[in-house]
């Protein structure tokens, strides 16, 4: 079991060393990026990724607080699921208004990898070869629908 600090500073270790890792990778319009703390350019719209001591996940959050307007968000992106999906080469979980951490309501564009530990340096390669490929697919995805999102 690691103390607070010990568990703050491992997060903090693998986060940057994501970030070195991901450094030289340019996003799908050619500019330098900060994948870690990924910028949608979207007020409400995040792509978050989090790791612990049991699982990863990537996601596309929609945290508007008016939840009327959340639903309107979420149905534009079902209405590039299959873009989506296609871009990632994967299917995700999509759930409308559940909960963060904080107890805000949110929804959720999401995968998870389990077992998974941010603790366990051994687990690093595969956290990071979860997460590479998805967020640079996110970025993708992203740089063709955000002017649907903007408007």
């Amino acid at each position: 079991m690691y103390s607070k600090d010990q568990a703050t500073q491992l997060k903090q270790a693998f986060w940057t060393a994501f970030g070195q890792y991901m450094g030289p990778v340019l996003s799908a319009e050619g500019l330098r990026t900060n994948w870690v703390n990924y910028k949608t350019g979207v007020k409400h719209i995040f792509f978050k990724m989090q790791a612990d001591g049991k699982k990863a996940s990537i996601a596309i959050e929609i945290a508007h607080p008016d939840v009327e307007l959340q639903e309107l968000f979420f149905e534009q992106f079902t209405t590039y699921k299959a873009m989506l999906h296609s871009t990632l080469e994967e299917d995700w979980d999509w759930a409308l208004h559940t909960t963060d951490d904080y107890g805000k309501t949110i929804s959720r564009i999401y995968t998870e990898l389990r077992p998974a530990s941010v603790f366990q340096k051994d687990d690093w390669p595969k956290l990071i070869s979860f997460f590479k490929p998805r967020i640079i697919a996110l970025d993708e995805f992203w740089s063709i629908v955000k002017p649907m999102f903007e408007a």
